[in-house]
């Protein structure tokens, strides 16, 4: 999920598998993805608790977007062409920005549109293809309002605090893991972790992965008064 290769960190592969770790290590988004568009459905067919709406798109849309994260990974960190930002930009920045509006739309008391995390994917679609060194900084954007707004969200929704808290703090725990295994960090292992086998973005991947499915189920969830 890192627009920047970080080869140093990691063994080197052959011409599929540029970074071996972080490109297996990719595929958990997939699992994660297909996991959480089966929940989704699972819930079309369930009673929800009393005063709890859930919506059938967002969670469903969430489940495609972490799909597509995992491709777009596979693709960056195993072939990476040069056009690699194209197909892993877009999907990350829409599971950040559908996040975000769903918060906020929850907190607002508003339906979620989806107009509110597609604009903002499609834009980062076409920064990906005519300017990727400005697409990491408007996914940065994102998640500083996604973060917030899903923790005042924590505060005010009993009954999606424990999820949300747990699932930021699986991608607080991830990303810093990521941030120090970065080249000139501490925990930069050259050749790559367990004789290469593993890297710190590899377990990035996995807590990242772990973090969709937990939140998932807040996703689309709405509150009636208690």
């Amino acid at each position: 999920m890192d627009p920047v290769l970080v080869p140093a960190c990691e063994p080197a592969g052959p011409a599929l598998w540029t970074q071996p770790p972080s490109a297996w290590s990719s595929l958990v988004f997939v699992v994660a993805g297909v996991w959480i568009l089966a929940a989704a459905w699972n819930r079309r067919t369930r009673p929800t608790a009393a005063g709890v709406v859930v919506a059938r798109h967002e969670p469903a849309a969430l489940g495609v977007l972490t799909l597509l994260v995992g491709v777009g990974s596979a693709v960056q960190h195993g072939p990476a062409p040069s056009w690699n930002p194209v197909l892993h930009d877009p999907p990350l920045m829409g599971a950040l920005a559908l996040a975000a509006a769903d918060a906020v739309a929850d907190l607002t008391g508003r339906r979620t549109r989806t107009w509110w995390w597609l604009a903002p994917t499609g834009l980062v679609a076409v920064l990906a293809a005519v300017a990727p060194g400005v697409s990491p900084v408007v996914q940065v954007a994102t998640a500083v309002v996604a973060v917030p707004a899903s923790l005042l969200r924590a505060y005010r929704r009993p009954r999606a605090r424990r999820r949300t808290v747990a699932g930021l703090a699986l991608l607080a725990v991830g990303g810093g893991i990521g941030t120090m295994s970065r080249p000139g960090r501490p925990w930069c292992v050259p050749g790559g972790w367990l004789d290469g086998a593993l890297s710190g973005h590899a377990v990035w991947h996995v807590l990242a992965a772990a973090a969709l499915v937990v939140l998932a189920p807040v996703v689309g969830r709405r509150e009636g008064p208690r």
